[in-house]
This record gives structure tokens, sequence and C-alpha cells, in this order.
């Protein structure tokens, strides 16, 4: 057989079942849309999230945050923990 051939068998194999799933998903959908009853959520009723205000309080324990912090950090990159300096720490 020549290389296109199997080329094109290839790639219609390909597009085929592709279209193929495409169109089971298209039937799942409807059947699953047909026993699930569900309303419509009211958009007037949406409010967004407000994002909490930022405070420049003080971290209770600052210290022992500072250990967990860089332990978890050198755990992570796989360095001793007394080779991470932490330059600053905010909460956010």
């Amino acid at each position: 057989m020549p290389a296109w051939f199997v080329v094109a068998m290839g790639l219609a194999t390909v597009f085929v079942g592709l279209i193929a799933i495409i169109i089971v998903i298209m039937i799942m959908g409807k059947i699953v849309g047909a026993f699930v009853k569900t309303k419509p959520a009211k958009a007037s009723n949406y409010q967004a999230p407000k994002a909490p205000a930022a405070s420049n309080a003080v971290i209770a324990d600052r210290d022992k945050v500072v250990v967990a912090i860089s332990a978890a950090i050198a755990e992570e990159i796989g360095e001793d923990a007394g080779a991470i300096r932490i330059v600053s720490l905010r909460k956010i």
C-alpha cells in the first residue's frame, strides 16, 4: 500500500472517532438533561463577593510562622531550611 493511503486512512479514522465521541456526548447530554429538572438562577439576586480589606495587622507568633514557611519552602525545593532567607512577610 502506498504511504499516502495509510496516512489518509489514519486521519479519517481519527476524525470519524472524534465525531462519534461528540455525537455520543451530545446524546448523553440530552438524556441526562431530560432527567434533571433545575431552575436557572435569577441574575438579579446575585451579589458579587466583596474582597476583604487589606489590613496591616501584626502577625501573632511571627517567628513560628517564618519557621513554618521556610520549612515548607525548603521541603518543596529540596534545600536546607537554613539556606532560605525570608526578607519580608505580610498578611494578605
